[in-house]
């Protein structure tokens, strides 16, 4: 008789899906959920729309800044980095959401890249913010802002606004993963909120007392700002381009290496 040696099968391993076609899932869910909450986008475009105009038709006319347009030249660079700043705030929520519901404990069972998750929720925050941004520049040039800027010069606006807004979402984001709630989360990241205050967005940095000159020329809001003005408007952009981006990169590799962190601690993912 002939001995019948039997086959042996090597155990299935689950396939980990490709890095981009992960990426693309968690991007439309956090697409979804965002256009769920409805009334967040609404108030992360109305509240700089309103702002800008407080500021053009109340306090405008006390205001001797500004270009042919007036106050509104002025301050529209600044009420850009605010409608931003806005806009992200909600990625904080919606990360520390994520975390309190329980959601992650189950991505962690799943043969996906970890940090998938944080993808998703930045990429579908630029895009957001992308937008009310967008609008809020359409309400500035419907109130007087007449920007002078070239071709050239509005693609590179255009690069600085999309980076400060990347890296401003990275930042929101691992503020979210570092809250314990989206309560604390929201709580947390409207600190960062005031800093548009307290740099050159809606008066020019000689006019503030000497303390507080070097709190608003020391931070990053500043440089970032003036390089908009100089891009948008031709005024002089001196050395605020480079600290600009400095400010930028330094915030956000910050930004990744800290969420990375928070979200190996929190999730519990390699």
């Amino acid at each position: 008789m002939t001995a019948l040696t039997p086959t042996v099968h090597a155990p299935s391993r689950s396939r980990t899906p490709a890095a981009g076609v992960t990426d693309m899932v968690f991007i439309r869910r956090s697409i979804m959920h965002s256009l769920r909450d409805g009334e967040g986008i609404v108030m992360a475009i109305m509240l700089p729309v309103l702002l800008m105009l407080l500021f053009t038709f109340v306090f405008g006319g006390a205001m001797e800044v500004g270009g042919a347009g007036g106050y509104v030249d002025y301050i529209v660079p600044g009420i850009i980095l605010l409608c931003a700043g806005f806009g992200a705030s909600s990625t904080a929520m919606y990360v520390a959401r994520d975390l309190t519901t329980g959601i992650m404990g189950r991505f962690r069972t799943m043969p996906i890249r970890g940090n998938a998750v944080l993808t998703g929720h930045v990429v579908a925050s630029v895009l957001r913010n992308l937008i009310a941004t967008g609008v809020v520049f359409a309400v500035g040039l419907l109130v007087g802002f007449r920007p002078t800027a070239t071709p050239l010069e509005w693609i590179a606006a255009i690069g600085v606004i999309a980076l400060y807004i990347l890296v401003i979402t990275w930042l929101f984001a691992a503020i979210g993963l570092a809250a314990g709630t989206p309560e604390a989360a929201n709580g947390y990241g409207f600190i960062l909120l005031f800093l548009p205050y307290l740099s050159s967005a809606f008066v020019p940095v000689e006019t503030m007392p000497d303390w507080l000159q070097w709190v608003a020329e020391n931070q990053p809001i500043t440089p970032i700002i003036e390089t908009l003005r100089s891009l948008l408007m031709g005024t002089p952009m001196e050395g605020s381009g480079i600290a600009a981006l400095l400010w930028c990169a330094a915030i956000l590799a910050v930004a990744i290496v800290w969420g990375a962190w928070m979200f190996r601690r929190k999730a519990g993912r390699r």
